[in-house]
């Protein structure tokens, strides 16, 4: 350093301090500008530029002419706002890789506590403590980075010489990206992120519409079905959590599936029963099925949270309704359901079981605790001495995110409900297993290939009973085991013996056997008077 400084005139500590300052600004550039790692929750470091920052040095730089070099509670408020603006980073670059949409934070802010609820109950208290310790730390050492980081860059407007540079810089950024986004002659070099500030008023503008946007909803289709096709049959209509596309349309995970596929095939056929499938596109990606759920029974289509609460404080008709109409008793097979769930009513169910009343007691098989072999064989057990014919609405759990670990498979139907339905090593194993949070798609595949074979089992134990299965995809799973751009298609199988009813289901677009055809039928609120027309006959009015 000696030499060099003897060279270039410079002395060692100025050398070191002029090192300290662009060490400072790579790095509050970068704490902006950073990328996600698809298909992980890691980021990568660009090659490009913040607008923010350039704007903050130019302010700093203007206003120390008058009020000299930033005062330390400036500071520290200009620290506290990095980290928020870097958590936000983070939270926009990351949502859109690992759940295949941007944030909303006007209606994704309000699930905060029932997702941190859920993972108290799942997770043993001393994770929960060492979780919030973590990021208790984290968010300290960032802010003490970050502080440090613009007390080098105060350092260095204080001095005459460097605010003159840094001036500069900054102004000359200013005007680069100002002439960018005016004009598309000016070059794309330097690259600038999209500004975080974009992002924000992206925010305010859902807010806006949330608020603004009209009250009025579409009318539901008519509910004018007889259904006299499904008339003494019990009819199950299976949201597959997590059931998507990608399970026919990303090929390593389409052979993955391709003998639990042949083997719920077969299970079906020993009933003497068919099936037909088609695509349908979900009204969400990666979370949030109550509004595929919604969709499906109201014939309307629920694509954000306002129209699901605008929707449910309305008197609909739904399809449970027209079940029940019909001399169904319809229930709601709920084993993800730990509350109460007044929005039962506005479906109109005779009766609903969620965790509470299936009163489940074995181990917990991933952060949703009910095996959902148990909970069909809970259901069979609960509804035996009911004399009318069932309507049952059953959304999976197995299948959710992060997949593993997996209840084993038990052939002997009649052992699930006593004190030992698995053999013990058979338990012991699957309750080892890890998450691979950052290789989901195999377990992903796991988890679907499980419920094929539930409910294969289950027509196959029922072959002399008279079941119409409806088995449809909620959403695609998140981004990051569906991966980029994925479209928003879910899989639709009806199983029936009924053959008029397959028929119909064919002459509006399905396809004879387990694998649907593009392009997709529609969307998934659609569906709903597809459904009503193959069940049976439109009433005179």
């Amino acid at each position: 350093m000696g030499a060099y400084a003897i060279i270039t005139g410079l002395n060692p500590v100025r050398i070191a301090k002029t090192a300290k300052i662009v060490a400072a600004i790579v790095l509050l550039n970068a704490s902006l500008t950073f990328q996600n790692r698809w298909p992980t929750p890691a980021i990568r470091w660009q090659n490009a530029l913040s607008i923010e920052l350039a704007a903050l040095v130019l302010a700093l730089a203007l206003a120390s002419q008058w009020r000299g070099r930033p005062s330390r509670l400036l500071l520290n408020v200009l620290a506290a706002l990095f980290v928020v603006l870097v958590i936000s980073r983070y939270a926009f670059v990351t949502a859109p890789a690992l759940y295949g949409r941007d944030v909303n934070l006007y209606w994704d802010m309000r699930f905060i506590p029932d997702v941190a609820a859920m993972l108290t109950r799942a997770a043993p208290l001393w994770i929960v403590i060492s979780i919030v310790a973590g990021a208790l730390l984290v968010l300290g050492l960032l802010f003490a980075l970050l502080r440090w980081a613009l007390a080098r860059v105060g350092d260095a407007i204080a001095d005459a010489r460097g605010r003159r540079v840094l001036g500069v810089v900054a102004a000359a950024l200013v005007v680069v990206f100002t002439g960018q986004q005016l004009s598309a002659r000016v070059p794309r070099v330097p690259t600038f992120t999209v500004p975080l500030t974009e992002s924000y008023l992206d925010q305010l503008r859902y807010l806006r519409d949330a608020i603004t946007r009209s009250k009025s909803l579409p009318e539901s289709p008519a509910m004018d079905s007889d259904l006299s096709l499904v008339k003494g049959a019990d009819v199950y209509l299976v949201f597959l959590e997590s059931y998507g596309a990608v399970t026919y349309e990303r090929p390593e995970m389409a052979a993955r599936l391709v003998e639990s596929r042949a083997r719920f095939e077969s299970d079906l056929t020993a009933g003497n029963r068919h099936v037909v499938s088609a695509f349908v596109e979900s009204p969400t990606f990666g979370g949030n099925s109550w509004l595929a759920h919604l969709s499906l029974l109201s014939g309307v289509e629920v694509k954000d949270e306002d129209t699901n609460w605008l929707l449910m404080g309305q008197k609909r008709e739904t399809l449970v309704k027209a079940f029940t109409h019909r001399g169904f008793r319809a229930v709601g097979l709920m084993p993800g359901q730990r509350e109460t769930w007044p929005e039962g009513a506005f479906y109109g169910f005779d009766d609903i079981y969620g965790i509470e009343r299936l009163a489940y007691h074995g181990p917990a098989f991933g952060w949703f605790v009910v095996p959902d072999q148990w909970s069909l064989a809970r259901l069979d057990a609960l509804e035996a001495h009911r004399t009318q014919p069932l309507f049952v609405m059953f959304p999976t759990m197995s299948t959710h995110i992060p997949f593993i670990p997996l209840p084993p498979y038990q052939p002997d139907w009649s052992r699930m409900l006593t004190g030992h339905p698995y053999d013990a090593a058979d338990q012991a194993r699957e309750l080892a297993r890890e998450p691979e949070w950052l290789n989901m798609g195999l377990s992903y595949t796991e988890a679907v290939a499980y419920d094929f074979t539930v409910l294969g089992g289950y027509l196959r134990a029922h072959a002399d009973r008279d079941i119409v299965m409806i088995v449809l995809g909620d959403h695609q799973p998140a981004a990051v085991v569906s991966g980029e751009g994925a479209p928003w298609d879910v899989p639709v199988h009806i199983i029936a013996s009924r053959q008029e009813i397959l028929d119909r289901l064919v002459a509006r677009g399905f396809r004879a056997g387990l694998t649907p055809s593009r392009p997709s039928l529609s969307h998934m609120h659609a569906l709903l008077p597809v459904l009503l027309d193959a069940f049976g006959n439109r009433e005179a009015r």
